[in-house]
């Protein structure tokens, strides 16, 4: 699995598409945080990064499918699976590899954004001191998130050998799984209860509480089943994998 992960990041950082993807991630959050009227922290008024928080799940629907598309796009395309196939590792062994690496790569491109808290307690009046308490809380909640959209597009990038085709897959569902369920509940309002439940599938709910600055139990088991639903879809996907190529022989 070590030697899957780090020729992941090798690969990923030896290709311009991977530092481009996180130039973008990091451009886009810096004009929607300080410069863009609409959605600018000083226009706001108020030093918190309540603001950060909302927009970040929108730019991490780009960015994560950017990452995970040549994962298992790329060893369909050079033929390159066939190789993996035959040493000495496991299937699982393969997506944990490539699942970890993106994981790293997510951290490598949030890293960055730590400098806002700096900011924020910069811009902040003498005693008002930002809730730190919902900020890390907020930033737990925004990398389980991307955790579970890197699982979803790991499962995304095995049912294609085109990387485009498995970025705008893996948007999608990304985007459905996110504010689908949400977006379903509120046509159910009217049926005492539904709407709830209904919303309590999405991940939005879950992210929204985890960033109150509450870790609660529900919604970490929540994150981590979705995970590894992903990661099951994407094992029976390779095993499948395996026997057409058995078959070819």
């Amino acid at each position: 699995m070590r030697s899957i992960l780090i020729k992941e990041l090798n690969s990923f950082f030896s290709s311009l598409v991977g530092y481009v993807a996180l130039l973008v991630f990091l451009s886009m959050c810096g004009l929607f945080l300080w410069v863009l009227p609409n959605t600018s922290i000083i226009e706001y008024g108020l030093a918190g990064l309540n603001k950060f928080f909302d927009l970040a799940p929108w730019m991490l629907f780009l960015l994560v499918p950017a990452i995970t598309m040549r994962s298992f796009a790329d060893e369909y395309k050079a033929g390159t699976i066939e190789w993996l196939f035959t040493k000495p590792i496991t299937d699982l062994d393969i997506i944990l590899g490539k699942y970890f690496a993106t994981l790293v790569l997510i951290l490598f491109a949030l890293l960055p954004t730590v400098v806002y808290v700096y900011s924020v307690s910069t811009l902040a009046l003498a005693g008002n001191v930002p809730d730190y308490g919902a900020i890390i809380g907020s930033y737990i909640g925004l990398f389980f998130l991307a955790a579970t959209f890197a699982a979803v597009g790991i499962y995304c990038s095995s049912l294609s050998s085109n990387q485009v085709v498995s970025f705008l897959i893996a948007l999608i569902a990304c985007f459905m799984l996110y504010t689908g369920f949400e977006q379903l509940s509120r046509l159910f309002e009217s049926l005492g209860g539904v709407d709830y439940y209904l919303s309590m599938t999405g991940m939005q709910f879950h992210y929204n509480s985890i960033s109150r600055g509450l870790i609660d139990t529900r919604d970490v088991v929540y994150f981590v089943s979705v995970i590894a639903l992903f990661i099951i879809l994407t094992r029976y996907r390779l095993n499948n994998r395996t026997k057409e190529i058995a078959k070819t022989y």
